[in-house]
């Protein structure tokens, strides 16, 4: 928020315009941070993000929400550590989480919940 100007009237609530919010949301969507954690960061109440974050999401377009998302790869020789398989698939998702698929068999498991986690976005 940083860079959106909002406007704090006497009560302490935030007026934002149209376009502020949509900013903000846009910031929000890029940080990869939860919706509390953002809020805190930003000085917002988690509520008023929340409530923000409902309305845009009721009105955003359904073409948009599956739109195909790029991400990037990084191959990495594999290293062998004494007796134990190196890790198949390392992923680095968005808030610092690391997932690792050590076997082929948990590639199921790991693309059923990448599946979960993309419809909770």
């Amino acid at each position: 928020m940083q860079n959106v100007p909002v406007t704090v009237d006497s009560r302490g609530r935030v007026r934002a315009s149209k376009e502020q919010r949509k900013l903000i949301l846009a910031e929000f969507e890029r940080s990869g941070m939860s919706a509390s954690r953002f809020a805190k960061r930003t000085g917002l109440k988690y509520s008023t993000l929340a409530g923000w974050l409902q309305r845009y999401r009721r009105t955003k377009p359904q073409a948009q929400a599956r739109q195909v998302r790029l991400l990037e790869a990084v191959v990495e020789p594999a290293q062998k550590t004494s007796g134990q398989n190196p890790a198949v698939l390392v992923l680095h998702l968005p808030g610092g989480v690391r997932l690792e698929v050590a076997d082929e068999r948990q590639a199921a498991l790991a693309a059923g919940l990448l599946r979960s986690l993309a419809k909770s976005c």
